[in-house]
């Protein structure tokens, strides 16, 4: 088959189809139109290739992947290929991903290449069971019905001991965080190994519930080789923590879905970290979008996943970020619903993290772009209040209840000197 027969406008996608929506960006100095550069892409991730072959069969065309939809202007394009089913293993995200998102990105008469967006069908959906715990899951644990979660990750990122690593925990969860996690390369380095670290945080998340009269959990970093990834989880079910942190993007699909198969008996709440997405992300017009990962992750099995911030110090765009979490029209679907919440079959709706250079003064903002069912993580938006990490909590606390009760947070500090003092500090 030749690049542009991969190119069908009639065809009318089956309900069995996988549909991918890609950016294309022909290179000015490719002798091929822009036709045969919109087909290659799915010729070359389904069963065509760059010449006519003497081995190709008539049977064969069926599996064909076709670019049905085109919006084009000059030597770009928005495209949407339908995948018939039969091209993947719908339980294996590997070669999933192999198909879609594999040597199409390195093609040389392609400038730019990003995809967009997925769209599962009902048939793989079924292969997956989703988050163990989802959002309601999580409220049930914390017993938090109607706010956001607010959370902090123990700072500075690298070189505090277990001890004292234990003690900034200790001090968030009493000054008002429900969560406290690890930073995502802590591990298990020589000043903080991790059986201890777990061993340590988890005294002092059991002693601040008892002060607190709060359910606190501890989000720990099990990222590792998947072997001794497996070993930390279990470790930290059988301490009796309830979560495990992971870096989704740098363990990689095959380690995450062997740890999602895992934790159907462990039974954790499974935080994503996604370390590493902006090398995919970053350039509008190349890579993977966030919201692939996103997805990816909720249908792998992840209970929260970080989406971005709009307002911190991490990239994402306010459009990319809201797509992600909120309801919103998608620009390429033209389907209502949110990501991580839209009726996925069986497949429970993921927590959204926002995490990434906020403080208290953030939170309004926050709230009012995506709404109440988010994570909201501030790191040095806690530590760096200038009377410590329990003050910092507590006004992390007010910022959430003055939004909650819809009152500025300059009316609210003036009864609350913590929040008071975050504001005058992060103006």
């Amino acid at each position: 088959m030749r690049y542009i027969d991969f190119i069908q406008k009639t065809y009318k996608p089956k309900e069995t189809d996988v549909i991918a929506e890609f950016y294309v960006e022909r290179d000015e100095k490719s002798p091929l139109s822009m036709d045969d550069v919109i087909g290659g892409v799915a010729a070359e991730s389904s069963i065509g290739t760059w010449t006519e072959l003497t081995t190709e069969k008539e049977y064969m065309r069926k599996l064909a992947a076709i670019v049905f939809y085109v919006n084009r202007i000059g030597d770009t394009a928005f495209i949407k290929i339908a995948y018939p089913k039969e091209l993947f293993e719908f339980d294996n995200i590997p070669n999933f991903m192999s198909g879609i998102a594999g040597n199409i990105f390195g093609l040389k008469d392609i400038k730019n290449l990003r995809l967009e967006d997925i769209k599962f069908p009902s048939e793989m959906l079924k292969k997956f069971k989703g988050p163990v715990y989802g959002i309601q899951g999580v409220r049930k644990l914390l017993k938090v019905k109607d706010r956001p979660l607010v959370g902090t990750i123990v700072k500075p990122k690298l070189g505090l001991n277990t001890k004292d690593h234990a003690k900034v925990a200790y001090d968030a969860w009493v000054g008002g965080c429900d969560i406290v996690k690890d930073d995502e390369n802590l591990s298990s380095q020589s000043f903080n190994r991790f059986d201890e670290r777990l061993k340590e945080t988890f005294k002092m998340k059991e002693k601040a519930e008892k002060e607190t009269g709060e359910k606190k959990v501890y989000m720990i970093n099990v990222t590792a080789e998947t072997d001794e990834m497996l070993r930390r989880a279990k470790m930290a079910k059988n301490i009796g923590n309830e979560y495990m942190m992971v870096d989704i993007l740098t363990v990689g699909w095959s380690a995450l879905q062997t740890l999602r198969n895992a934790n159907e008996d462990l039974k954790l709440v499974m935080h994503a970290h996604r370390a590493g997405h902006a090398a995919f992300t970053k350039n509008p017009s190349h890579g993977i979008s966030m919201l692939v990962i996103a997805k990816l992750a909720r249908l792998i099995g992840l209970d929260q996943i970080h989406i971005g911030t709009i307002v911190g110090k991490m990239g994402g765009t306010k459009k990319e970020i809201v797509s992600i979490d909120q309801e919103m029209e998608d620009r390429f679907i033209r389907a209502k619903g949110h990501v991580l919440e839209e009726n996925w079959l069986h497949i429970k709706p993921t927590f959204a993290v926002c995490s990434g250079g906020l403080h208290p003064g953030l939170i309004p903002a926050l709230v009012r772009n995506l709404g109440k069912n988010i994570v909201i993580q501030m790191g040095g938006g806690i530590h760096g209040h200038p009377k410590g990490t329990v003050k910092g909590a507590m006004a992390a606390r007010q910022a959430i209840d003055a939004t909650m009760k819809h009152i500025s947070l300059e009316e609210y500090a003036k009864k609350h000197i913590e929040l008071k003092q975050a504001l005058e500090k992060w103006k």
